[in-house]
């Protein structure tokens, strides 16, 4: 098969690890830090998890480990979206499983936890696995959704992993993926039946955080794409002066992909879903602000701009929040009524004399194309699929009809055209940057350590990320230390509490201190293309996230 030149020089790059993991593995053994427990709701976690909850964090330090040299059989799962750096947990796992034994054997289980369920397999060997160090995507043994959660289900993997005489899988997945995890282990431990589960934290969206997860793996790779494709539009912008360009994001549960990439680039606008909630602020306030920083530059004569918009943005906007949920309960009570409108203003009319008076207010301010998403798109459970609103186009529509009003009475008078996009698939199988390819590869690496520690329902933990690999510290903390229980389809059930953007932390502050300026002026700021070779202040560096979160540390 013919490659690139780049996908070449990607295979033969050396990922760099953590002083620790540089160690013989026979010459690194785990050491239990101070008990845990969940981030809330901790009795109740305690009583779902009796096996796994309240376990000690774990760090490594050079000694003699007896544990290595026996061989293995390991399970491994990619579960969940795409994000930049899968492949290199594998790698970083296979390499671990080989330098303590070379008849250690990894099976891969193709399309997410539904191959283990399924008994649908294939061994990875170095062969095969050649072709997919440090490169992007989930495409070595697929992805999938499928959540693990009944006893049937437990049953099966038991038996699965039995068959294979596998002692242990890593799942490699985001909050929902390692809750599955969770669940597994605590199954396991409870049969006692010496499988042992270990997850990798994956998301995109930065949402899997805390203090032990410094970043989830894939933020770093697609914020920094998405940068380079918003610096391009802003040289664009900057060129033609004629546009302003209206950019929707990923991440619709947490606003960190869009303040990452304003961070990075310096756009006139950028709304934080976080701030928007805490403020309450309405749909026609964040127009009315669009609107006037848009007639605040055209008295300057610049007609053009940059705006970055959440996905999720309007489930934190409190009243359409609120219409979602009414819309989301009359089409699950009336769906048969509803099924026999004819065309669109039937469907219009059926909803909105139904709502509350509030939300028939919101409803009929939306343009035509968004009430109907509202109404049309529906995912299995009878919800909104949020991330399938256009919110980019809603904004730029609304914004042009406030304009056409302050144009009418004499409050603007600029020129006003905009483009619209949604940068979300484009970032998820990049190829990794240098950082993602080095954690990726050290967290799969870590979790074998995990494994021959003996340790179960554990995440594998790489921290300290803003100092050179050579400084990171590795280590695993249990899953359930971050769990809480919230509501989940009519039932509280246990899950991995998401990360919000922290109002008070050093980025969100960083950004509201420079954000006036960047609205007036033009301050763009150009990241370029993803580095992979040059400076190691160029190629190896972090989100700016990351570094004003820890610095001073």
């Amino acid at each position: 098969m013919d490659i690139s030149p780049l996908q070449r020089a990607r295979y033969d790059y050396q990922p760099k690890l953590p002083a620790i993991l540089r160690e013989p593995i026979g010459s690194i053994i785990s050491v239990t830090g101070e008990s845990t427990k969940p981030v809330s709701d901790g009795e109740k976690i305690k009583a779902l998890f009796p096996h796994t909850c309240g376990l000690p964090t774990v760090s490594f330090q050079k000694g003699k480990n007896s544990t290595a040299s026996p061989s293995r059989n390991i399970g491994v799962i990619l579960s969940g979206g795409q994000a930049p750096g899968g492949h290199n947990v594998i790698s970083g796992l296979f390499d671990a499983m080989k330098e303590a034994n070379k008849e250690n054997h990894l099976y891969g289980f193709k399309g997410g936890p539904s191959g283990i369920l399924e008994d649908s397999y294939i061994e990875i060997t170095e062969e095969f696995l050649k072709p997919y160090r440090n490169t992007g995507g989930f495409d070595i043994i697929g992805s999938g959704r499928t959540k693990l959660e009944t006893e049937e289900q437990f049953e099966i993997c038991e038996k699965v992993c039995k068959n294979h005489q596998i002692s242990s899988i890593v799942i490699i997945g985001g909050d929902d993926s390692n809750t599955n995890a969770a669940v597994l282990a605590e199954y396991f431990a409870k049969k006692q039946n010496g499988i042992q589960v270990i997850g990798c934290p994956k998301t995109i969206d930065g949402d899997l955080k805390n203090e032990s997860i410094e970043i989830s793996f894939g933020f770093d790779t697609a914020t920094k794409t998405y940068s380079e494709m918003i610096g391009n539009i802003e040289r664009d912008a900057n060129s033609a002066k004629k546009y302003w360009h209206f950019i929707k994001l990923m991440g619709r549960s947490a606003s960190h992909i869009a303040l990452e990439c304003a961070l990075e680039t310096q756009p006139n606008i950028c709304l934080i879903s976080e701030e928007v909630e805490a403020k309450r602020q309405s749909l026609a306030s964040i127009v009315d602000d669009i609107a006037l920083t848009i007639a605040s530059r055209a008295k300057d004569g610049n007609n053009f701009g940059v705006i970055l918009i959440p996905e999720g943005l309007v489930e934190f906007i409190p009243e359409v929040k609120i219409l979602i949920e009414e819309i989301n309960d009359l089409l699950a009570r009336e769906a048969e009524t509803f099924a026999l409108s004819s065309n669109d203003n039937e469907m219009f009319a059926f909803v909105a004399e139904r709502l509350s008076a509030e939300s028939r207010k919101v409803f009929l301010l939306l343009p035509e194309s968004i009430k109907k998403q509202l109404l049309m798109d529906r995912d299995p459970h009878g919800n909104v699929q949020v991330s399938r609103i256009e919110t980019d186009k809603l904004l730029a529509e609304m914004v042009t009809s406030q304009l056409k009003a302050m144009k009418e009475n004499g409050t603007y008078n600029g020129k006003f055209s905009t483009m619209t996009h949604f940068f979300g698939y484009e970032g998820r199988c990049a190829f990794p940057t240098n950082f993602d390819a080095d954690y990726c590869y050290s967290l799969g690496y870590n979790a074998f350590l995990l494994i021959i520690g003996g340790l179960t329902g554990y995440l594998s933990s790489v921290k300290n990320l803003s100092a050179p690999a050579m400084e990171w510290k590795a280590g695993g903390i249990p899953i359930t230390m971050m769990m809480n229980l919230e509501q989940r389809h009519g039932e509280l059930k246990p899950v991995i509490k998401k990360a919000l953007v922290e109002l008070e932390g050093a980025p969100f502050k960083y950004f509201e201190a420079h954000r006036a300026q960047w609205a007036q002026e033009t301050c763009f700021t150009f990241p370029g293309a993803v580095q992979y070779f040059g400076p190691t202040e160029v190629c190896d560096l972090t989100t700016i996230t990351l570094a004003l979160e820890q610095a001073g540390k």
